[in-house]
């Protein structure tokens, strides 16, 4: 795997677009997440979707092709320097077809960020456009409006993102499953995607040396087995250098779950380090995808070559 192009970093009085490509987004936290962004000096524009609702399918942001057209909007107006996800949820799969890649490729580098469902595209980005993008927090998420780390270190990893080039698993977590160091670019994002979207046209074709951020929410420990067995049995995994964890909200025990990630990525014989902090769980991290960097399990920390943003 190649490092991929960095995005410019943003500077006060940028303009950012909010955009909701799954899951349809409550009003009151989008107003909440807008606060905090003209907070920081931005100037945060709603696309047309963002409060809408599909007719008939309640658990997406409007119809298929009204929530590319957003996206793609945002994307290829010249005044908009980050295109922000408003939430996760359900439904960037059944979207991403849609986008005009020439178009968007044509519009230039700039930030994409956000989690959960948005893995989805966080891979076409990396596979079609060839750029860095930002596994962080949720413009109208819960976790980002009421927790100032997860605030914090997505507003540094935007403005000042060499402040954040060593990023240390928060504690109590940031133990080491399988100790050891690894060198690799970095992928990944929510585990039950990743599985769903193996084999489509903007999927990765492999992991193979990179370093895999991976976490999840709401899913018990046999079913993150059938993820991470499908993984392994497609050969996704072949050759990956070294795998972090994150949360793994409401996914039951974790002692049940450890074991489950124990015996799936144990036989690897890659450094695994678990409970990173980045993800569904409070104070998340904001880790970009696309870039090299240094994994040391045993330390709990994840160092760029460089900074996230250019």
């Amino acid at each position: 795997m190649n490092p991929l192009v960095r995005p410019p970093r943003l500077a006060p009085g940028a303009r950012v677009a909010v955009v909701a490509p799954s899951g349809p987004v409550p009003e009151e936290r989008l107003q909440a997440g807008l606060d905090i962004l003209r907070g920081w000096d931005l100037d945060p524009v709603v696309t047309p979707q963002v409060l809408g609702r599909h007719r008939q399918l309640g658990y997406l942001a409007g119809t298929d092709a009204q929530r590319a057209a957003d996206l793609q909007n945002a994307w290829c107006d010249p005044s908009v320097a980050a295109v922000l996800c408003a939430r996760g949820g359900y439904g960037a799969q059944r979207m991403v077809d849609l986008l005009d890649w020439a178009a968007m490729r044509a519009a230039g580098p700039k930030v994409l960020a956000g989690f959960s469902d948005i893995t989805v595209l966080h891979q076409a980005f990396a596979t079609r456009l060839g750029l860095v993008t930002l596994y962080g927090p949720a413009a109208a998420g819960v976790d980002f409006l009421k927790n100032a780390r997860a605030q914090e270190h997505l507003r540094a990893t935007l403005f000042a993102p060499e402040s954040v080039r060593t990023v240390t698993a928060t504690p109590p977590g940031g133990t080491a499953l399988v100790p050891g160091r690894a060198r690799g670019v970095t992928l990944g994002g929510c585990l039950s995607l990743l599985a769903s979207d193996l084999g489509t046209p903007h999927a990765p074709a492999g992991a193979r040396g990179g370093l895999l951020l991976m976490e999840d929410v709401g899913e018990s420990p046999y079913r993150l087995d059938r993820y991470l067995t499908q993984l392994l049995r497609s050969g996704w995994l072949d050759g990956v250098a070294g795998i972090a964890l994150g949360s793994w909200e409401g996914c039951g025990p974790y002692e049940e779950l450890r074991a489950v990630l124990a015996d799936r990525l144990g036989g690897l014989g890659v450094p695994v380090v678990e409970e990173f902090g980045f993800g569904h769980g409070p104070g998340a991290l904001t880790m970009p995808f696309g870039v090299r960097a240094e994994l040391d399990a045993g330390a709990a920390t994840l160092t760029l070559d460089e900074p996230a943003l250019s």
